[in-house]
C-alpha cells in the first residue's frame, strides 16, 4: 500500500503496522500516520502483516522484513518507522538488514515532543525522556564528546567508548535531573500560592488533537498555539477566568495524551500533569465525531489513573459537534441527582459556551456564600466591597437603618471581603432574622 505524498520535505519513510489478535497493541493506522506526518516525515508507503506474536529478532520476522527492504529500495527510503514499540536488539537487527534507520512509536512520538516543546522547562522534560530512551540503545553514538580520564591514579586502560557514553550519559542525566528539581519546586510553590487564597483550579485534559487549546483560547481570550496536528503545544498554560456566579478560577492547559504514551514522557512530564492531579476539576475535552472516541476516552482515564489524578471530579467536554454527521446540539448531560457529568459544545464555531459556564458553576459552586446579611451603618464598607465583586443579588434597608443584602459569591472571596473590611466572619453565623431584634 502506498501513500500520496504530502511533500512537507521531510524524509522520505516506509511505515510498517502489524495486526496482532485484538486487544494486544492495538493501534489505530490513521493516527499513526498523522504521527508520522507531525513529524516531519513524507510517508511513501505502508507494510501491514498479521502475527499471534511479535518476532523475537525483528518483530516482523525475515520473510517480512524482505518485503520492507523491497519498498524501502523501490522508494530510496531513508527512514522506516514502526507503529509499535521495538526492543534495541530489535532496532539493530532491522537496521543491519534494512541498511537505513529504524525507528518506532515511543522515538517517533519523542521526536515530536521535541520539535514542539517551547520552554526551558519543556525542553528540559524532553530532553530527559529522550536520554533515558537512549540509554539502552548506545552503540557508538557519542563519539564525538568522547574524553578519556587522566591524571596520577588514573593511568591505565582507559575507559571503552561505550563506557564512555554512559557515563556522559548518567551525568547529563543527573544534570536535568537537578534542574528540574529547581522547576518542580517553583511549580509546587505556584500551586500552593493558589491553594491559599482557595482559588479552585481546573485542569483542561485529553486526547491530543481533541481542540483542548482551542478551547482554552476562546474561553481566556489567550493565542495559545493551536493547529490540526499531533501534540501542537506541549507546555502548560495558565489563566485567570471567571466562571459564573463562583468567580474567579484558574483555567489549565496541559498536554495532550496518545495511545501508550511513552512511560518514560509520562515521569518526565510529571511535574506538567500535576496541574491536573492537584486540580479541583478536570475537564476532560473529547473529540466527538472521531471514530476512535471511545478507545481515546480509556487512554485518557489510563493515564490519569496513572498520575494519581482519578479521583478528581470531572466533567467531559464533547468537542467538535459541528462535525458530527447529522449535525450536533450543544446541551449539558446530568445523572440521576441532576448534577452535569457532560457538555455537548464546538470550540470553534462558540457553539455552548453558555452551557459549559453554567454546568463548571454548578459543579464548583457547592462552597458559594449564598445568603440573606444585614449590615450597620458603620459597616458599609463591606457593602461597597461587595458591590466590587458583583455579588450583590438585591438591596433593601430595615426601619433601623440596616442594610439588608442577598449575597451570592464564592465562599474563599467572601472571606476576603470581610478581611478588607476588618469584620469578623462569625458576625454572620447567626440567621439574619436574629439580627433584626
Amino acid at each position: 500500500m502506498f501513500f500520496d505524498r504530502p511533500d512537507n520535505g521531510g524524509e522520505t519513510a516506509v511505515l510498517v503496522h502489524v495486526n496482532f489478535p485484538e486487544g494486544a497493541n492495538r493501534e489505530d493506522l490513521n493516527e499513526f500516520r498523522e504521527l508520522v506526518i507531525s513529524a516531519g516525515a513524507d510517508p511513501v508507503g505502508l507494510v501491514t502483516t498479521k502475527r499471534p506474536t511479535p518476532d523475537a529478532k525483528t518483530f516482523v520476522g525475515r520473510g517480512k522484513v524482505e518485503e520492507i527492504g523491497d519498498v524501502v529500495r523501490l522508494h530510496g527510503a531513508e527512514l522506516v518507522i514502526f507503529n509499535h514499540s521495538l526492543s534495541p536488539s530489535q532496532e539493530r537487527n532491522l537496521e543491519r538488514a534494512l541498511q537505513c534507520r529504524v525507528l518506532d512509536r515511543t522515538g517517533l512520538i519523542l521526536d515530536i515532543f521535541a520539535q514542539r516543546a517551547r520552554t526551558h522547562e519543556g525542553k528540559l522534560q524532553v530532553e530527559l525522556a529522550q536520554l533515558q530512551y537512549q540509554s539502552t540503545r548506545l552503540i557508538r553514538g557519542w563519539t564525538h564528546l568522547e574524553r578519556q580520564k587522566g591524571g596520577i591514579g588514573m593511568r591505565g586502560p582507559g575507559e571503552t567508548q561505550l563506557e564512555t557514553d554512559r557515563r556522559l550519559l548518567r551525568e547529563r542525566v543527573k544534570s536535568i535531573n537537578s534542574r528540574l528539581e529547581k522547576v518542580r519546586a517553583q511549580r509546587d510553590q505556584g500551586r500552593r500560592s493558589r491553594k491559599r487564597s482557595d482559588v479552585p483550579t481546573i485542569a483542561i485534559v485529553g486526547y491530543t488533537n481533541a481542540g483542548k487549546s482551542t478551547l482554552f483560547n476562546a474561553l481566556t481570550s489567550s493565542e495559545v498555539y493551536a493547529a490540526d496536528q499531533m501534540f501542537a503545544t506541549l507546555d502548560p498554560t495558565i489563566r485567570r477566568f471567571q466562571v459564573g456566579d463562583v468567580g474567579e478560577v484558574v483555567l489549565a492547559d496541559t498536554v495532550g495524551f496518545i495511545r501508550h504514551l511513552p512511560h518514560k514522557l509520562v515521569e518526565s512530564f510529571r511535574a506538567t500533569l500535576q496541574e491536573a492531579a492537584e486540580a479541583t476539576l478536570l475537564m476532560h475535552v473529547i473529540d466527538c465525531a472521531a471514530e476512535e472516541r471511545d478507545g481515546n476516552i480509556r487512554q485518557v482515564e489510563l493515564v490519569l489513573g496513572e498520575i494519581e489524578a482519578d479521583e478528581v471530579p470531572q466533567l467531559r467536554v464533547y468537542n467538535k459537534i459541528d462535525l458530527l454527521e447529522h449535525g450536533g446540539e450543544a446541551r449539558i448531560e446530568r445523572d440521576d441527582m441532576g448534577v452535569p457529568v457532560a457538555v455537548w459544545l464546538s470550540a470553534q464555531k462558540r457553539l455552548g459556551f453558555d452551557l459549559l459556564n453554567q454546568a463548571m458553576g454548578e459543579l464548583l459552586g457547592e462552597d458559594v456564600f449564598d445568603q440573606e446579611i444585614s449590615l450597620r451603618p458603620a459597616e458599609a464598607k463591606l457593602r461597597a466591597i461587595l458591590y466590587e465583586f458583583g455579588a450583590i443579588r438585591n438591596e433593601a434597608f430595615a426601619d433601623n437603618g440596616d442594610i439588608i443584602l442577598n449575597v451570592r459569591m464564592q465562599r474563599h472571596d467572601f472571606k476576603r471581603a470581610l478581611a478588607r473590611a476588618e469584620i469578623a466572619e462569625q458576625r454572620f453565623i447567626k440567621p439574619v432574622q436574629e439580627a433584626w431584634h
